[in-house]
């Protein structure tokens, strides 16, 4: 069985506790996912079936969005509320202070991924350390802010929501403690859900508890979207049967040979229909004049 499947993950679940379960109600075991969810984490995961795993690294779209919870006054070991408090003081931060700071994290930032992370070194995950009591140089990494808004703010109780448009491998439990040390008195997340994944939003996704109760025929009719849908902003090429055969071979077409929407091909990459069947994709070679294979959905 090859597609996508839209996950919306409850709490307390990793996302190989939801790989897990599927694998066990599809009775099928090549299953992915794109984007690693924290256990407290709700919300958007995409899960790849069979061979549409293997084109995740083609995907163009790797921005997320997510709306998470804060409280100010609290560090905690794991940036978020199921840690250890490390540190707790007074905090009298106003929402005209929070914008003010979420401004200055717009665009390219940098952060160090948190110990609580399933990052691996030398093979080891970072939580796997920090669990033992050990913490090591994680390095930063770069990542983009795209938009980043105050969604909701309670004075009294020191807690706020914001929304983020981030790009891959944001940690947003490490962008809320970093903008509670920006503030002062620190700032732990409360809540965590993402709204959106490579593309895929809330209204695409279902509740994992609805997926498992539902008959499997249903499943595969009406839950499972094609691999295509990874694709939607790439052109299209159309080849003929024999041609498939060639291409799903590895051999590469001849540019003049093969029907591309719109104008003649530039170089790029191209979603390969036989008829109306997705074969793969393929690139534009312009130097050789020809359609060379990238991947197939066998």
């Amino acid at each position: 069985m090859n597609g996508i499947l839209i996950v919306d993950k409850p709490k307390d679940f990793t996302s190989f506790d939801v790989i897990a379960k599927l694998r066990k109600k599809l009775g099928q075991r090549k299953i992915g996912h794109m984007g690693t969810l924290d256990p407290m984490a709700t919300g958007v995961l995409p899960i790849l079936l069979g061979d549409t795993a293997k084109f995740q690294i083609f995907v163009p779209d790797n921005n997320k969005s997510y709306r998470a919870k804060m409280k100010f006054g609290i560090t905690t070991d794991t940036l978020d509320i199921t840690g250890q408090i490390l540190l707790s003081e007074k905090s009298e931060i106003t929402r005209q202070d929070l914008e003010k700071v979420l401004k200055s994290f717009l665009g390219e930032i940098y952060q160090t991924p948190p110990m609580f992370s399933a990052i691996k070194k030398g093979g080891v995950k970072l939580c796997d350390l920090a669990r033992k009591g050990v913490e090591i140089d994680r390095g930063k990494r770069k990542v983009f802010i795209n938009g980043i808004k105050t969604e909701s703010f309670d004075f009294e109780n020191q807690e706020a929501e914001i929304s983020v448009d981030c790009s891959k491998g944001t940690y947003i439990r490490t962008l809320c403690d970093d903008i509670g040390r920006e503030l002062g008195p620190g700032a732990a997340v409360t809540e965590l859900r993402r709204t959106s994944s490579n593309g895929f939003d809330e209204s695409d996704s279902v509740p994992l508890e609805k997926i498992i109760e539902m008959d499997l025929e249903d499943i595969l009719q009406k839950l499972i979207l094609p691999t295509e849908r990874l694709f939607e902003t790439f052109p299209t090429a159309q080849i003929t049967s024999a041609q498939s055969t060639r291409f799903k071979n590895g051999g590469a077409l001849a540019l003049e040979r093969v029907k591309f929407s719109g104008t003649s091909p530039n170089d790029g990459v191209y979603k390969i229909y036989c008829s109306d069947e997705f074969i793969g994709l393929g690139k534009v070679d312009g130097a050789s004049d020809e359609l060379k294979v990238l991947k197939c959905l066998k």
